[in-house]
């Protein structure tokens, strides 16, 4: 398969994600976007839609439920004790793909640009829901199946976040 004709679609309203080769399906995930929903603007902590590309992945090779602060492995694994001695931290784990927005005023420059909200699909506990809205605008995903799209796509694929494909 040419990674060069793979790209992911993102239905917000299913909390899915399909990986794609050209018109065919080659994986389906379950997520969880944001809880506030689809929007744009900064600070909104909304789920951003639209035309993305993945700008940079980051943890390759790292262990699963490695633990990420400002896109940093701190070395820590996650586990149920390190979640009850941080309450409320917003747990980025395993891997992280950095999305960057390809349409300018929509999700590129200004104060609706994607790269610089900091909007990734990134690892989340088990113990997280998937399948409904619950982030604070990125993607989130299980780990052992983020390490797999990890594995599959390539700096550059593009991301279709839409409210319904």
């Amino acid at each position: 398969m040419k990674r060069q004709d793979q790209h992911i679609q993102i239905d917000l309203q299913r909390q899915q994600l399909r990986l794609r080769s050209g018109n065919a399906c080659i994986a389906t995930y379950a997520i969880s976007s944001a809880r506030n929903g689809a929007g744009e603007s900064r600070g909104s902590e909304c789920t951003p839609r639209g035309l993305h590309r993945i700008r940079l992945k980051i943890g390759d090779g790292l262990p699963e439920n490695s633990v990420f602060v400002g896109r940093r492995h701190t070395g820590e694994i996650y586990t149920p004790a390190l979640a009850a001695a941080n309450p409320g931290r917003d747990w980025i784990l395993t891997r992280i793909l950095w999305l960057s927005g390809l349409e300018p005023g929509r999700n590129r420059g200004g104060s609706v640009d994607s790269l610089r909200r900091f909007i990734y699909i990134h690892g989340t506990p088990d113990s997280e829901p998937m399948g409904q809205a619950a982030s604070h605008g990125c993607i989130r995903m299980r780990n052992r199946e983020l390490i797999e799209l990890f594995e599959r796509v390539s700096v550059g694929t593009v991301v279709d976040i839409r409210e319904r494909c």
